[in-house]
């Protein structure tokens, strides 16, 4: 199956730069299975999409401030700025810093990638801030990330908070301000480990929630911890020959039976987001769905049969994305990217801070 397949054209102009003032003030593109069939709605008309006995399951995971900006050892230490992700420029010295996975918290190990990358070797030493935050790069894995370990420090993620910045997506073509650090999570984030949200929550609010809630309609909560994996390009030409990185995951145990139940009543699971198909589907494929913890590695794409997930909500995702291709995989190529070809006509905002998807 050739990667090409899954391109489409894309107006730079229609990629959401930022979020919109209203969480739930955006479209929603509703996009039925069975027919091909689409219509544009709002986002506000989701909860009544749903069935009565639907069971609603979240990701529940948090965005931390994972970007760092500092410098190499020995480097005259300047001023850093809010840096746009994807400029190229860096001054003598400067490092930027984007921290994917932790390995052990005591000391705080982790991998992580790095710019400029060729000039940071293993044994190079990296400071932060007023150098109270240092690390050693200690390892280069497989793909050019690096392994940092950090001196001891009596509080690691409050110098994150302080020194950190929120990783926006490199399509969102500027640097991060105060205000993504809450526009950039979703209401309901609680477990902390993501470097990327799932951007499919980002539409809930609180009001949301509680018209869920008042339709008497079943929710439950997964953890998957979001890394740059689920993102990197795919540099295949076939869609067969990419490998997905893991991503750690935990299903609690109310979780698990909800699901169970739902099954047995033959009620219908509605995951938002991917990353939340991704979890259940990983977890089904082990001998059945059970509570725990794991590492998800599920590359999902179209001929992939579906154990758990009846209904999804999510984002629009990149050309020959591997999450384009999990949406591809559950709905049907052709509709999908019809959809996606009616949305671009209708000026529908793309990506992590634009519009979303129902399909069912």
């Amino acid at each position: 199956m050739l990667v090409s397949a899954f391109d489409y054209h894309l107006p730079k102009e229609l990629i959401a730069q930022q979020p919109l003032a209203d969480r739930a003030g955006s479209r929603l593109l509703h996009l039925c299975r069975s027919s091909g069939r689409f219509r544009d709605l709002a986002f506000r008309d989701f909860p009544g999409l749903l069935r009565p006995d639907d069971l609603v399951v979240f990701n529940n995971t948090r965005v931390f401030p994972a970007r760092l900006y500092g410098r190499r050892r020995g480097a005259k230490a300047q001023p850093v700025s809010r840096r746009n992700p994807a400029a190229r420029s860096f001054l003598t010295g400067e490092v930027e810093v984007l921290l994917t996975r932790q390995i052990s918290p005591d000391p705080p190990e982790w991998e992580a990638l790095v710019r400029p990358g060729r000039k940071i070797g293993v044994g190079e030493h990296l400071c932060f801030g007023a150098d109270e935050l240092q690390a050693e790069v200690v390892a280069r894995g497989e793909y050019g990330e690096r392994r940092l370990q950090f001196q001891p420090v009596a509080d690691f993620f409050g110098l994150l908070e302080r020194l950190g910045h929120i990783p926006l997506p490199p399509y969102i073509g500027r640097a991060d301000v105060p205000e993504d650090r809450e526009r950039y999570q979703t209401v309901y984030a609680r477990e902390r480990g993501s470097v990327a949200a799932p951007t499919a929550g980002l539409h809930f609010t609180a009001e949301t929630l509680e018209r869920i809630r008042a339709r008497g309609i079943e929710t439950a909560e997964v953890t998957l911890h979001v890394g740059v994996g689920t993102f990197q390009p795919v540099h295949s030409t076939e869609v067969e020959q990419h490998r997905l990185h893991s991503e750690w995951y935990q299903i609690p145990r109310r979780t698990a039976e909800r699901i169970a139940d739902a099954a047995a009543g033959g009620r219908r699971v509605v995951a938002v987001g991917t990353t939340t198909v991704r979890t259940l589907e990983h977890a089904a494929g082990n001998g059945g769905l059970q509570a725990g913890a794991g590492e998800a590695d599920l590359f999902i794409y179209p001929g992939f049969r579906f154990r758990v997930v009846g209904a999804l909500l999510t984002n629009f995702h990149l050309p020959k994305s591997t999450l384009l291709m999990l949406v591809s995989a559950f709905a049907g190529r052709e509709p999908v990217l019809a959809a996606y070809e009616h949305a671009v006509r209708e000026r529908y905002r793309f990506f992590s801070y634009g519009d979303c998807m129902f399909i069912e």
